[in-house]
């Protein structure tokens, strides 16, 4: 599957995504259920997205990558976080993913994997 499918099949899956984690918050009374896992999916596909080939050493490298920007958060994932229901939940991985895919592309593109 090229990269180009896993950003389109991501931007397809977000509002799927942002609708369930919005209900499941709602139901649970918890702002972010960690039995929320459909927003790691997507970040995770939005960073491979940014992979000139996939293989190991990119999918390894790409994970890698993503939990680095979800977990750090740099500006805006943190603020994005901070947004109301399921849009919040969705939209800080969605970011940390595509900080995660400019650096994959770039490693990319300097042959680094």
């Amino acid at each position: 599957m090229p990269g180009f499918a896993l950003g389109l099949l991501s931007t397809i899956l977000a509002a799927p995504a942002i609708w369930a984690a919005g209900v499941t918050a709602r139901e649970s009374g918890l702002k972010d259920p960690q039995i929320v896992v459909v927003d790691e999916v997507v970040g995770q596909w939005l960073t491979l997205a940014g992979a000139v080939q996939l293989n190991w050493k990119s999918w390894l490298l790409g994970f890698a990558l993503f939990r680095l920007f979800d977990i750090w958060k740099p500006a805006p994932v943190r603020q994005l976080e901070r947004l109301p229901g399921g849009i919040g939940i969705v939209a800080d991985d969605a970011m940390a993913g595509i900080y995660g895919a400019l650096v994959l592309f770039a490693a990319g593109w300097f042959n680094l994997y």
